[in-house]
């Protein structure tokens, strides 16, 4: 079977056809009960999303899906369904228009509530971001320069010096604003 890299480029056909494939993929990972597993299919009737939530409750592991479809099949298997209804796609079978977009949305609200609750996030500002390329420290140099009325040079020179947004912070703590 073609994955990753591969898959991006050119279709893997029936793939998404195969019940056990998923849990396959999953295990590659270490799945256990400690994790969350979130099914995404517009038509909410996969089955390799389908397959995959169901060995998923067969070793306790919490559930949930982001469907496009009322009452579909995989709402009824999962802990947390959410269901997008974004109605007819102006194409046809294009799901990634209508359908797509809504998935992102909603996954991307997720994501940004688990870096929350992790405590990733301090005052509304995301501090544990991994420094790994200029956008992401200019990012954090222009956090540090709004939390503590530093000119760029200097923001930027202490977060390298310090090699973290949240090192700085809580190093520097803010002081009270008059």
């Amino acid at each position: 079977m073609q994955e990753g890299d591969g898959a991006i480029r050119k279709a893997v056909e029936f793939a998404e056809d195969d019940e056990d494939q998923g849990w396959k993929d999953l295990k590659v990972y270490g799945i256990n009960e400690k994790d969350v597993v979130i099914g995404i299919t517009a038509s909410g009737t996969t089955p390799y999303v389908i397959g995959t939530i169901k060995k998923c409750k067969e070793h306790h592991i919490v559930t949930g899906c982001i469907t496009c479809n009322a009452h579909s099949p995989l709402r009824d298997l999962v802990d947390f369904p959410v269901e997008v209804i974004v109605g007819p796609e102006f194409i046809t079978g294009s799901t990634r228009m209508k359908a797509g977009t809504a998935q992102k949305l909603v996954l991307n609200m997720i994501s940004t509530s688990v870096m929350i609750q992790l405590g990733h996030v301090l005052d509304n500002k995301m501090v544990d971001m991994q420094l790994t390329n200029e956008k992401l420290i200019d990012r954090g140099a222009k956090i540090l320069m709004r939390e503590f009325a530093w000119d760029y040079k200097r923001a930027r020179g202490i977060l390298q010096e310090y090699g973290s947004v949240r090192k700085v912070m809580q190093l520097h703590k803010r002081k009270p604003k008059v």
